[in-house]
């Protein structure tokens, strides 16, 4: 009886443990940002500025945000991988046809805490269109440093929804659409300082982008492709 108590009090005890590592690793771990484009007013818990005439539509998971090319855009004043020395970031979207050939449709930007200007240290997710078709064009500079990932020879069909992610573990940078990775290079990034956004156009108020964009999740470690945001099954969000 004594050696049956023994055993349980010891399994007790290493459930015990068990339990507590898993909660101080989680607890540790960083923690993601996501922004849903389901409302107008806020995003993130940020006041959205709005740009033109951005609008709600419904989308096969609920609704998103549409942005017409031309003068649409939300500007955040948030910047949510300030701080990251790695980085995941991830967006469901869905480009349209009728759209300029260089898109910018995610941009998250730096500023100076002296002047409230950008720095230059930047983020980006753009699109380009080839005969009717889009590949995707991602870029970050951070104090001299830059990778563009640029890969036309994968190109995808317009009018669809996707995932695109943008992965940085230190030392390399890569760009995936779904799990297929699109290029990858060398890149050194200095953690960036709190800053802003733009979602439809580059911060500068150019390259607008015709699409809708669903979500985003920005993660400050480098996240494995099993790991990636996966797209909701169709009517999984009330329209």
């Amino acid at each position: 009886m004594k050696s049956s108590m023994r055993r349980n009090w010891l399994a007790i005890v290493a459930a015990a443990l068990l339990l507590s590592a898993a909660w101080a690793q989680n607890a540790a771990a960083p923690q993601a940002t996501v922004w849903r484009f389901d409302n107008l007013n806020t995003i993130g818990g940020h006041p959205a500025h709005l740009l033109g005439h951005p609008r709600l539509i419904d989308s096969p998971y609920g609704k998103a945000v549409e942005f017409n090319g031309i003068d649409d855009a939300i500007f955040i004043d948030s910047h949510p991988l300030a701080g990251a020395s790695e980085y995941t970031w991830e967006v469901i979207f869905r480009p349209e046809t009728g759209g300029a050939q260089t898109q910018r449709f995610f941009h998250l930007a730096e500023l100076d805490p002296m002047t409230g200007r950008d720095t230059g240290n930047r983020m980006l997710f753009e699109l380009r269109i080839v005969e009717n078709q889009w590949c995707l064009d991602s870029f970050a500079f951070s104090n001299g440093s830059a990778s563009t990932l640029l890969n036309c020879e994968k190109l995808y069909p317009l009018g669809a929804w996707y995932r695109v992610t943008a992965v940085y573990d230190g030392e390399m940078l890569r760009s995936y659409v779904g799990g297929e990775l699109q290029s990858e290079a060398e890149f050194h990034l200095t953690p960036q300082g709190a800053g802003h956004a733009s979602i439809g156009t580059r911060i500068d108020r150019r390259d607008y982008f015709k699409g809708a964009i669903f979500t985003a999740r920005m993660t400050p470690r480098a996240l494995k492709p099993e790991e990636f945001l996966p797209l909701p099954a169709a009517g999984a969000e009330g329209k």
